[in-house]
C-alpha cells in the first residue's frame, strides 16, 4: 500500500498562467484519455493519499504540436472526470519555470515532465504518470531512473527526463522511474493505450 508523500508533493511548483474558460477537447482525444485514466484510477495507480493529496495524471498530445491536454491539478481523488477536469497546455518554458494553459482548472504539477517527453520525442502522443511504491522500489535503478537528487515538477526534472530519453533503453522500454519522486513512474507511447498498458504490465508482472 502506498505511503503518504512528503509535504511538498502534490503542489504546483511552476509559474502557471491559466486562461480560465470552458474548453472543448476533441472526442477522438478525450475519450481514450479519459477511458484509460478511469482504468488507472480503478487500479489505484492514480488516486489520493489519506491526507487528500492527489497523485497521478495522464495527457495526450494535440497532433502536430507540442501542446497537450492533461488532467488538472488535485483531480487524483476524483473517481470520474469530465472535460472540465482537463487543461490544455499551450506553452511551456522549463528554463523560466513557467507554463500557460487554458481551461477551467490548472494543469497538473507534473506538466513540465510531460512537456519534456513531448518536446524530445515527436512520436510520443501520450504520457501517464502513476504512483505505486512496490513497483517503484522493485524497478528503481533497474529500469531507466532519474537522479534521486532531482525533485518532481521542476525545471531540473524536465532536464533530467530529457537526458534519460537520450538513452536507447528508455526509448525501448518507454518507461522512466523517478528516482527523486518516491513512488513516481512515467510511461509514454504512440497512443494512450500503449502508455497505460506499459504500467499495467509492470503491475501484473509484480503481482
Amino acid at each position: 500500500m502506498s505511503t503518504p508523500p512528503s509535504p511538498s508533493d502534490g503542489y504546483i511548483k511552476y509559474d502557471c498562467q491559466l486562461i480560465q474558460e470552458k474548453m472543448t477537447i476533441p472526442l477522438e482525444l478525450f475519450e481514450p484519455m479519459n477511458y484509460w485514466r478511469n482504468i488507472l484510477w480503478d487500479k489505484g495507480l492514480i488516486g489520493a493519499y489519506p491526507d487528500g493529496i492527489g497523485f497521478g495524471n495522464i495527457s495526450v498530445r494535440i497532433p502536430g504540436t507540442e501542446q497537450f491536454c492533461i488532467s488538472g491539478t488535485a483531480t487524483g481523488s476524483l473517481p470520474k472526470l469530465d472535460s472540465s477536469h482537463y487543461a490544455l497546455v499551450e506553452q511551456c518554458d522549463p528554463s523560466r519555470n513557467s507554463l500557460s494553459c487554458r481551461g477551467q482548472i490548472r494543469a497538473s504539477a507534473e506538466s513540465m515532465s510531460h512537456f519534456a517527453i513531448y518536446n524530445s520525442l515527436p512520436d510520443a502522443q501520450a504520457v501517464v504518470h502513476i504512483h505505486n511504491r512496490p513497483l517503484w522500489e522493485k524497478y528503481l535503478g533497474i529500469l531507466p531512473t532519474t537522479s534521486p537528487e532531482v525533485e518532481y515538477g521542476t525545471p531540473a526534472m524536465a532536464a533530467e527526463i530529457t537526458r534519460i530519453l537520450s538513452l536507447p533503453e528508455t526509448l525501448q522500454k518507454k518507461v522512466i522511474i523517478m528516482g527523486g519522486h518516491e513512488e513516481g513512474i512515467i510511461a509514454f507511447g504512440k497512443t494512450v493505450e500503449e502508455a497505460a498498458m506499459i504500467v499495467l504490465a509492470l503491475q501484473e508482472d509484480a503481482a
